[in-house]
């Protein structure tokens, strides 16, 4: 068996480069200067924005989904019913069929776009863009600024930015805004692990789960984004997010 293991093991020696410490320090450098740069170019971005709302959700959702229609339908009302910018991904899916409705409704759909190795393109609905190289960046900045976040059905990295946005609000990192999840049939099982899992083995506290709103009225979503009051004058920097 030893023999046998030892035979299909990988080559002793690769062709890997040692690098010095002074090689390791200026490749770090770059890295930080990089990061540097993108979370000023993207709060930048933002910043002149200030009345908006974000999208997320799976960018595998085909046009013919009744979510893509349901968030074509919320993008366009955010844009004519309450004049505000719909922020997303800026890729396909339902970040593209939110921007579809805000471009179509004649208003500003906005991406802070990335680009991953598999599905995602940046959709063809957005007037203006910031491009980013860095996946937590991306993050980070749709995490500050809007005045409501709207999650629809998606796979890890909607969870993802969903319990990360929900942690910022429920730890006070940012301040309490909504944060909507629509498609009542999705989201119901992640409500129960939260209500029947969490709070009953009291890893969170009764009024967390009072941090967001399941609803697939869009009537309703857009009278609790008129609600909110509109920030003005936010400055900020990567380091105090960060």
């Amino acid at each position: 068996m030893t023999n046998k293991l030892i035979a299909n093991a990988p080559e002793k020696f690769l062709p890997v480069k040692t690098l010095t410490r002074e090689e390791v320090h200026n490749f770090n450098q770059e890295r930080i200067d990089l990061i540097t740069k993108e979370f000023t170019d993207g709060f930048n971005f933002i910043k002149n924005y200030p009345k908006s709302v974000t999208f997320f959700g799976g960018s595998r959702i085909k046009e013919n989904d009744s979510y893509y229609a349901l968030a074509y339908s919320l993008g366009g009302r955010i844009v004519k019913d309450l004049g505000y910018s719909v922020f997303s991904g800026g890729g396909p899916g339902i970040m593209e069929a939110a921007n579809r409705g805000a471009f179509e409704a004649g208003g500003q759909s906005l991406g802070l776009t990335i680009k991953l190795p598999h599905e995602q393109t940046t959709n063809q609905y957005l007037t203006d863009n910031v491009d980013l190289y860095y996946f937590f960046i991306r993050k980070v900045c749709l995490s500050f600024s809007a005045e409501a976040y709207i999650f629809f059905p998606g796979g890890f990295g909607t969870l993802d930015e969903f319990f990360e946005i929900l942690t910022l609000v429920q730890t006070h990192k940012i301040e309490k805004i909504p944060l909507i999840l629509v498609g009542k049939d999705f989201w119901s099982g992640v409500d129960s692990l939260i209500k029947n899992e969490m709070l009953t083995r009291g890893t969170i506290e009764e009024n967390d789960i009072d941090l967001y709103k399941i609803t697939d009225d869009v009537d309703e979503i857009i009278e609790i984004i008129r609600k909110v009051p509109v920030k003005e004058n936010i400055e900020f920097s990567y380091k105090e997010v960060v």
